[in-house]
């Protein structure tokens, strides 16, 4: 059963603790935290709030940290989730970029980027089958997924033309009940 974070502080500090250790993709991170850990959402609840998210301008997790915090806290809320979740990643960059601008010519150092970005693309891979399983026992959500993978991947149309088209489908599969 879900339990929302108690206090302001509370929730800077979870949201803190997800940027600090979200190098390379925040959402295997967010998740863990909020759902696994913490507990503060239900699986179900979390994929709702991170479907709107995507829809709203910015990176989904800022937006996620924003809309939360207001839900338990109103706008110190929403303030301390966006200030936890962006702090520590803020000073990280800004030290890193300092230090690669010195060393980006080395070998090794090119060699450990790339694989960070290794794991990162892993990690964001490993989230997305772990929260789309739901979705694998539905064969129009697959359909759908299948459908602006080729439209988009594929067939180069751009992703303001999809995304309508395909909320547009999901909307009346989820009425039909196919969903």
């Amino acid at each position: 059963m879900p339990t929302p974070p108690r206090s302001v502080p509370e929730v800077f500090l979870g949201f803190l603790s997800i940027g600090a250790r979200s190098f390379g993709g925040v959402l295997p991170w967010a998740h863990r935290v909020i759902v696994e850990e913490r507990k503060w959402l239900a699986r179900a609840d979390f994929l709702d709030v991170l479907a709107l998210c995507q829809f709203l301008p910015g990176p989904n997790i800022a937006n996620m940290a924003v809309v939360l915090g207001r839900r338990w806290f109103g706008l110190p809320g929403a303030l301390a989730g966006f200030l936890g979740l962006m702090a520590l990643p803020f000073v990280w960059v800004l030290a890193l970029a300092a230090l690669y601008a010195d060393w980006a010519t080395q070998a090794d150092v090119r060699a450990v980027i790339m694989g960070i970005g290794v794991a990162g693309g892993g990690l964001f891979l490993g989230t997305a089958l772990r929260l789309g399983q739901p979705l694998a026992r539905k064969p129009m959500a697959l359909a759908i997924i299948a459908g602006c993978f080729a439209a988009v991947g594929l067939l180069r149309i751009s992703l303001l033309v999809v995304l309508p088209v395909a909320v547009v489908l999901a909307l009346a599969s989820a009425r039909q009940r196919w969903l």
